[in-house]
């Protein structure tokens, strides 16, 4: 057989805050709904709604020191250390993200020098060919960046790739707006490195749609829901909910379902399903409408791994740090074993949404 160069996943590595913010952690806030009045419901009535609807319990925030880029930092090296590659080697660094660097006590965002150069920067990588540039591309950032990777390995334009999704959301949200309580900051990130292979490994297959001509809104940045905060010209992220959960049970299995077709791989291949983790009842529901896209009506025990329970939503950083969090057995009843079929799929802001196929 023809040997042909694949691109595979050779080192992980995750920074997760240590700061734990627990639902009752927002007890005192004041809510309000879009119009600026106040939400009826009171806080425990609005807490326990939360947690049933989206299964989060806490999240984490970064301490006041920290921004994205100095957590970003923190994964490469990781990632770096554990697939025991020089830095100098890397050919890009790819750094996704949707706010830069915000430093505490300001939401606004700071992104020259890219992200990716900080990170450069702060590896003490002296290499003009290693290429660093951020990639804006909502929640599904990181995996894109991955797709961008394979395009420059299976081009022969690069052997070793850093692709790094990091986010410091706590600094945008507006604390009146009970979505707030979804998002989480966090980085997670991978080294992908071409391989020589008679036999299909690494990513197989991927397949990206953005979806901007009706859906475009769906993610946005506003103004507080709190007509008298006294910084009125602040923006903080927004979000249209029930749209945006609608959106994503009619696009993502079709996409995954395209994927897979792309691969030439059946739902029966797949051994784990690595989703972006924005909330635990819209992913059950997505993986459900998976699986009867092939008329199987029983979602097979443990396919699909979740830590939004406990780590909330951090945006690009969430997929990267599940996949790293599972190879080192830390998440418990799950493995990743030489040979299993992983889908990787995200969704968010474009609206955007990208899939994965990638044969351990």
């Amino acid at each position: 057989m023809t040997k042909k160069i694949y691109s595979t996943i050779t080192g992980t590595g995750n920074y997760i805050p240590e700061r734990r913010i627990k639902n009752s952690d927002f007890l005192n806030h004041e809510f309000y709904e879009s119009n600026g009045n106040p939400v009826a419901r009171d806080n425990n009535y609005i807490i326990e709604k939360f947690e049933e609807i989206t299964t989060i319990a806490e999240r984490r925030y970064v301490s006041d020191d920290l921004v994205a880029s100095d957590i970003a930092y923190f994964s490469a090296k990781e990632a770096i250390e554990d697939a025991a590659i020089d830095a100098e080697t890397l050919d890009y660094i790819i750094v996704a993200h949707n706010f830069g660097d915000v430093k505490h006590g300001s939401n606004r965002s700071d992104m020259v020098p890219a992200l990716a150069a900080r990170v450069k920067y702060k590896l003490r990588i002296e290499n003009p060919e290693c290429v660093a540039y951020d990639l804006p591309f909502g929640c599904p950032g990181w995996l894109q960046g991955m797709i961008q990777a394979d395009y420059f390995i299976k081009s022969g334009d690069a052997k070793k790739i850093l692709v790094i999704g990091t986010e410091t959301i706590s600094r945008i949200i507006d604390a009146h707006d009970r979505d707030s309580m979804i998002y989480a900051d966090g980085a997670g990130a991978t080294i992908v490195e071409a391989f020589e292979s008679e036999s299909p490994v690494g990513i197989l297959a991927h397949k990206t749609r953005s979806d901007t001509y009706r859906y475009a809104e769906m993610l946005t940045m506003g103004c507080s829901y709190n007509k008298t905060d006294a910084n009125k010209d602040d923006l903080y992220l927004k979000m249209n909910g029930r749209r945006l959960y609608q959106y994503a049970l009619e696009t993502v299995p079709t996409s995954i379902k395209a994927c897979l077709d792309k691969a030439g791989k059946d739902i029966s291949d797949v051994n784990k399903v690595l989703i972006h983790q924005a909330n635990g009842k819209m992913d059950d529901a997505i993986i459900e409408r998976l699986y009867k896209l092939y008329e199987v009506d029983e979602v097979p025990e443990k396919v699909m791994p979740m830590i939004i329970s406990w780590l909330g939503n951090s945006s690009v950083a969430t997929v990267p740090t599940l996949l790293d969090l599972i190879l080192k057995a830390k998440v418990e009843g799950h493995t990743i074993n030489p040979g299993d079929c992983i889908v990787f799929a995200s969704v968010g802001a474009g609206m955007n949404i990208n899939a994965v196929v990638y044969n351990y």
